[in-house]
């Protein structure tokens, strides 16, 4: 089976050429771009057409590479052992397997989803290096080494938030996801909003995309905003009428796609100039 666009997700042909390239030379899809468009959503889509279970790991600044094998609890083991409770004399009772660990020992085979991995220490892929590579990885308190059943389908995103190293890099298929062109655009929001009125639609992308180019913008809106924006457009019963009203001013329901004060002061300082043009 390959991967397609489905029903509630529009891939373009580069990122499905993109997914069928990582699955058939099995490696790891790195996939970057602006936060909200659609990164962590690709994975689930993939599972969901591929027909295989979803395994999500989502990294933090504090997560460690090692938790996505296993965390042995030494603690409670510890605390166990004073209290006399027969488990202790069994160490694999203390050992929490991780997201790679459930991935390689799954009956069948699985999407992994390593969400955001430039959040977490520059050393974090570095240390998934082999893992990810040999799809094994030995555990110290037992003694056993943990093989993969099978490959699992690995899907992993980040933000480009920091450089990621080159040996990690090598190890991947890399895919950078675009922002999407009008025509994309308006193919995800009919995915959304079926039967949204075409002169709505128009003129909202027509001033969505004139808001995302304004020169000294700090956030772009992304995908996933402009959807919330729409969703409240359509909720408050708007017209093509009343945004056009908005082209010297903040847009309406603003809130939905500019997220700083900075933004909204540079709109504020645009509207006025233009008001005092047209004065």
């Amino acid at each position: 089976m390959k991967f397609a666009s489905t029903d509630s997700y529009i891939a373009t042909d580069d990122l499905t050429v993109a997914v069928n390239a990582a699955v058939v030379l099995q490696r790891p899809l790195l996939v970057k771009g602006e936060p909200g468009t659609g990164k962590t959503e690709l994975a689930r889509q993939v599972a969901q057409a591929l027909g295989m279970p979803l395994l999500e790991w989502h990294v933090k600044s504090t997560t460690k590479a090692q938790q996505g094998l296993y965390e042995y609890d030494a603690v409670s083991r510890l605390r166990d052992s004073q209290l006399g409770d027969a488990r202790v004399h069994d160490v694999k009772n203390y050992i929490r397997k991780g997201k790679l660990w459930q991935a390689f020992e799954a009956e069948e085979r699985v999407v992994l989803l390593i969400d955001e991995i430039d959040k977490a220490d520059i050393e974090f892929p570095n240390d998934l290096l082999q893992e990810l590579d040999r799809m094994e990885f030995f555990v110290y308190e037992t003694g056993e080494v943990i093989k993969a059943r099978q490959r699992p389908i690995v899907i992993i995103t980040s933000n480009n938030e920091k450089e990621l190293p080159d040996a990690f890099l090598r190890r991947c298929f890399f895919h950078f996801i675009r922002f999407p062109e009008m025509e994309t655009l308006r193919q995800i929001v009919e995915v959304h909003f079926p039967g949204i009125k075409e002169a709505l639609l128009t003129t909202a992308l027509t001033q969505f995309y004139a808001l995302r180019e304004t020169p000294g913008l700090k956030k772009k809106p992304s995908t996933s905003e402009v959807l919330d924006w729409l969703k409240l457009l359509l909720a408050e019963d708007l017209r093509p009428e009343d945004l056009a009203r908005d082209k010297v001013s903040l847009p309406r329901l603003h809130g939905a796609l500019l997220k700083n004060e900075q933004d909204v002061h540079l709109f504020e300082r645009l509207a006025f100039l233009a008001r005092g043009q047209r004065s």
